[in-house]
């Protein structure tokens, strides 16, 4: 059975502009409600934000996500109840485990230039989990042709937390990889699990430039989004930089 694609288009998406913050929606978010995008599984949250200088998102509580950033451009300072300050940039992915309850703010500190990022919510598989901060950087070198495993499952056992050292860890069935493919050059992505089961993925392409294709089939444009279904473990999905500039996406497999 060949993998079903449904394209969820950028302009589709949920869009606010409050002045300070420029933001698109793929799932249901604050004022924005659509009743059949509330979310993809696990994945809860895709929101594309471009912030303006020396604006941000002030201190606010988060609990029982695991909330993410992925930096596009400009510079974000990240603050939290847990005394970690850092400035996060262009190929850094800020991870958050709001377990039992977190409080953090995000700035954009820059005098001229904007921070574009996109912030990413998924569920824990497990509740009133303690919270936990990290942070990695990819470089575009590493992505660049190349599709970079960011995130990976938290393998728990009775004794052991088993996390794969080049990846963040995450409490939930979920993977995040991410590529910045040339013109013409292509990759193969194979769907993460085990034991032939039906997974899930999501692919967004950054609101930068850049055009892909999917199975040499449906073409995105910048900012567009596909939600690909009826995929097994083990099986590959081939995605094509098609345009004429360098075509930056994220890709989701979940359970």
């Amino acid at each position: 059975m060949p993998a079903k694609l449904v394209l969820r288009r950028s302009e589709d998406r949920g869009y606010a502009n409050h002045g300070w913050l420029d933001t698109h929606h793929t799932f249901s978010f604050a004022n924005y409600y659509h009743p059949n995008f509330q979310g993809f599984g696990s994945l809860k949250v895709i929101n594309e934000d471009i912030v303006a200088p020396t604006k941000g998102f002030g201190t606010h509580s988060h609990r029982e996500f695991e909330i993410f950033s992925y930096i596009i451009s400009g510079e974000l300072e990240h603050r939290d109840s847990m005394g970690n300050i850092e400035i996060l940039k262009r190929g850094d992915v800020q991870f958050t485990s709001a377990g039992t309850g977190i409080s953090h703010s995000e700035y954009n500190i820059h005098k001229t230039l904007p921070v574009h990022f996109l912030q990413i919510w998924v569920k824990p598989d497990i509740s009133k989990l303690k919270p936990e901060y990290h942070t990695k950087r990819f470089s575009d070198i590493q992505k660049k042709n190349s599709l970079v495993h960011l995130i990976s499952p938290i393998v728990t056992g009775a004794l052991v937390k088993k996390e794969n050292d080049s990846t963040i860890g995450i409490h939930s069935d979920f993977h995040m990889f991410a590529s910045i493919l040339e013109p013409g050059k292509n990759v193969k992505h194979t769907v993460q699990g085990e034991n032939d089961k039906m997974r899930r993925l999501y692919l967004h392409l950054t609101n930068t430039d850049g055009q892909v294709k999917i199975n040499g089939n449906e073409t995105l444009n910048e900012g567009d989004g596909v939600f690909i279904t009826d995929v097994k473990s083990g099986e590959q999905v081939s995605i094509e930089s098609s345009g004429e500039k360098n075509a930056e996406f994220v890709l989701f497999d979940l359970a």
